[in-house]
């Protein structure tokens, strides 16, 4: 853990470096000033004082004061099929980051040994005055009861509404009680550097403010498909999860979700759900108890550089089309693998995740536009999009041999038509892959099955050997392969140009 300099120290140090420079600032005008130093050392500071447009808040009590009493701790009891480890299933975050992103609301503690009665406490907040409370699926999915603190002492019932675990979001109604403080969702995202306000119950300790900044935007944390974290710097602990993080207008711009901890504690990362997110999912949630998604029927993946490469591409952008599933909207459509996604409705597409995320921000029966390029042409395709469904298929596969084949040695491949070997009779079966060949590199295993090279389907080991030909003819630095493994199709880029060493 780095340990804060003392003043002293750090006056000493700078005073025995060559280049120091004294930082003197005035914190109520919010300007700060360069003093003389060396000549060559100022040529090539500023000469101008640097301003300094805005300043933390004299106090954060207005905005705590105004929101706090819509803010709620909320006591789950678990169902007796819910794990001791609830908040750290691997639903929640990948198993290889688990120790490090942390769920920090659900914490299925034993009261007694063999006692299968157990509590989980999270965080809310009412976003309606009929008693509406927005919390994390994953500190009300396994529960039997469920039971929201207020602001003034008071504990009240609550009934789950609807989740939606795909963003980790849930909704709950106080099924007794008044007109109840409520808080609204900001419309527009927070800038990064803005200062925002987190209330929660970490630890029981209910109605505890902390205060910090935005840190970062469109955080993907492996948690979910459609990951869109704001990363905040506010100190927020286990029992947060759930709960609000406001601007300094009192709107709300984030759920509290997760954070990143080698330890469980704090550390100054920290997770939550963006306010448009929020409202699309709530508002659904309140009107028919789930969330329905728009569908296209595509698998994805990101246009690295060495696919951009391979296709031409200028930049790395867009999503490639790795398959389309027969009979949904995008195969009616017409798209197919190779094509890369580059528009949704006009709007630039960065990468799968932001495509992901823009169709499922969708209704069903929506009608999109999709550009996306083929080869060297650009087309626009229209799409009805479908409904989600809520499980989906993995195909697995096939038993293979293990007969070794012939060799690509370019690529550290030995190769052999997939149906002599037993993985079927579609695309080239890898037998071998040499550890230190560039298809290694790019994760290529044997068992694995070569389906298109270039951009065309291959049976033989001839067709790879032809295509990865027509690529050098083409001045490709790379060539581009669609592989079939047990973990799906994707589209692996691999390099053509031998590297001197």
């Amino acid at each position: 853990m780095t340990q804060p300099v003392p003043a002293s120290r750090f006056h000493r140090k700078a005073l025995a470096s060559v280049a120091a420079v004294t930082l003197v600032a005035t914190g109520a005008l919010g300007t700060a000033f360069l003093p003389p130093s060396t000549p060559a050392l100022a040529q090539a500071l500023p000469q101008t004082p640097i301003t300094v447009p805005d300043h933390p808040p004299g106090s954060f009590a207005p905005v705590v004061n105004r929101v706090k009493p819509a803010v709620v701790s909320v006591k789950v009891t678990l169902r007796d099929d819910a794990s001791d480890d609830e908040g750290l299933s691997g639903r929640s975050v990948p198993p290889q980051l688990r120790e490090f992103f942390r769920r920090f609301g659900e914490e299925g503690t034993p009261q007694r040994p063999r006692d299968r009665g157990r509590a989980a406490q999270g965080s809310g907040f009412f976003v309606s005055a009929d008693g509406y409370v927005v919390t994390n699926n994953h500190v009300v999915e396994k529960a039997k009861a469920i039971e929201v603190t207020l602001d003034d002492g008071r504990t009240l019932d609550a009934k789950l509404v609807g989740t939606d675990p795909k963003t980790d979001l849930a909704l709950l109604k106080v099924t007794e009680g008044g007109s109840f403080p409520y808080v609204k969702l900001a419309h527009g995202a927070p800038q990064v550097g803005d200062w925002v306000v987190a209330i929660g119950n970490p630890f029981g300790l209910g109605g505890t403010v902390t205060a910090g900044i935005v840190s970062a935007r469109g955080r993907d944390i492996g948690a979910g498909p459609y990951d869109d974290f704001l990363q905040i710097d506010a100190p927020i602990n286990k029992g947060n999860s759930g709960g609000p993080t406001f601007n300094v207008t009192g709107e709300v711009v984030g759920v509290n979700t997760a954070i990143a901890s080698p330890s469980g504690g704090n550390v100054g990362l920290a997770f939550a759900i963006p306010s448009e997110t929020v409202q699309a999912v709530v508002d659904q949630l309140r009107t028919d108890g789930k969330v329905a998604r728009g569908y296209l029927g595509l698998q994805i993946q990101p246009v690295t550089k060495d696919i951009a490469e391979s296709l031409g591409l200028d930049k790395p952008k867009g999503a490639l089309v790795t398959s389309t599933q027969d009979g949904t909207p995008a195969a009616k459509a017409g798209l197919k693998s190779g094509d890369v996604v580059q528009l949704v409705n006009g709007e630039p597409v960065t990468d799968a995740r932001e495509l992901s995320r823009k169709i499922a921000s969708m209704k069903p029966g929506s009608k999109v536009e999709l550009t996306y390029l083929r080869g060297a042409k650009r087309d626009v395709a229209t799409v009805e999009l479908g409904t989600l469904p809520n499980d989906t298929k993995v195909a697995s596969r096939e038993e293979r041999g293990s007969r070794r084949g012939d060799a690509q040695p370019r690529l550290g491949l030995g190769l052999a038509p997939a149906d002599a070997v037993g993985a079927g009779g579609e695309g080239v079966a890898v037998v071998s892959v040499d550890p230190d060949g560039p298809a290694a590199a790019k994760g290529i295993e044997a068992g694995d099955v070569i389906l298109d090279v270039g951009g065309q389907p291959v049976s033989s080991v001839a067709d790879v050997a032809s295509r990865i030909r027509s690529a050098e003819s083409d001045g490709r630095k790379a060539v581009l392969m669609r592989v079939k493994s047990d973990k799906g199709v994707r589209f692996v880029a691999i390099s053509l140009q031998t590297k001197n060493g």
